[in-house]
């Protein structure tokens, strides 16, 4: 039975942003994926385009695993899940949805909360992620 929009949706989050799981993550994919950051510079740590799946795990492993030795920025700590919310918007193609997503980092120290605002494109063939484009704002990455 193939999974709908939303359970794809979630176990990506939680492979990736919540877990930090390479491996989790990678599963996502169809082998062939191509996982795009359009807006995140050349020179980034966090990877621009990755194709395939091995390619997508081993450069999402390396990227947490620089997360996990420097300095933690906001978008870096655990996200306010209570806080947080997205919108799941389907298309003409049953193949694509559109995720419009509200990360909420607590502030600390008593500061104000750091709102993150994104749009993902999933493009799915047999229950699993083939093309993800992720447009979050550049400044967001090291």
């Amino acid at each position: 039975m193939s999974r709908t929009p939303q359970e794809i949706f979630e176990s990506y989050v939680y492979a990736g942003s919540l877990s930090h799981d390479a491996d989790a993550l990678a599963a996502q994919f169809t082998e062939d994926a191509v996982f795009e950051a359009p807006l995140v510079p050349a020179a980034s740590s966090f990877p621009r385009r990755l194709e395939g799946r091995e390619q997508i795990r081993t450069a999402m492993a390396a990227y947490y695993e620089r997360q996990a030795e420097g300095p933690r920025a906001a978008h870096e700590r655990a996200p306010n899940l209570k806080k947080s919310g997205y919108v799941l918007h389907s298309t003409a193609d049953p193949d694509v949805f559109v995720a419009e997503i509200d990360t909420v980092f607590d502030g600390e120290d008593g500061g104000a909360d750091v709102v993150v605002s994104l749009v993902q494109i999933f493009r799915l063939r047999d229950g699993l992620i083939a093309r993800l484009r992720d447009y979050f704002a550049p400044d967001l990455v090291s």
